[in-house]
């Protein structure tokens, strides 16, 4: 039975598009696809039907990686469709939990950071949004190591 995962962020177009294409990249050269369903949507309706921001996708490409995901905001039924639905940061965390239908469904999310290995004290991924290319590098850098990590603990429940 396939795991369900579903990465959020604010506007769908950085962290949540990169997760996606990481997670996507690394199931795949693991031959672990059969395993997974994969997706991404943002807390907010601004970006919907956009492509991940061209920085996001330029950077993951140098790492080998193709963001070709549309932006979308999460739906209710995004609770009930997804097995583990991690948010990128606090406020993530904190937006959804007023839109979760019930205890049960905000149990499901959890901050991706809890997964980073390599980058023990790091608490959540930043957005690189406003920032500059070491931001978004360091985004991937993140989502690489948490990815790597869900996919290590999730494929052997499997």
């Amino acid at each position: 039975m396939k795991k369900k995962i579903l990465f959020v962020c604010l506007g769908n177009i950085c962290r949540s598009p990169a997760a996606e294409g990481i997670m996507r990249h690394m199931a795949d050269n693991r031959r672990l696809s059969h395993l997974f369903e994969i997706d991404s949507c943002g807390i907010g309706p601004w970006h919907v039907g956009e492509l991940p921001d061209a920085r996001m996708r330029q950077h993951a490409f140098r790492h080998g990686y193709r963001l070709t995901h549309h932006a979308r905001q999460i739906v209710p039924e995004d609770f009930s469709r997804f097995d583990h639905i991690f948010v990128m940061d606090r406020n993530n965390y904190q937006a959804l939990s007023k839109i979760a239908p019930d205890r049960k469904a905000l149990e499901k999310v959890e901050i991706i950071a809890q997964y980073l290995t390599h980058h023990p004290h790091v608490k959540e991924v930043p957005d690189p949004y406003y920032g500059g290319e070491d931001d978004f590098e360091y985004a991937i850098e993140l989502l690489e190591d948490a990815c790597a990590e869900i996919i290590e603990r999730t494929s052997i429940t499997n």
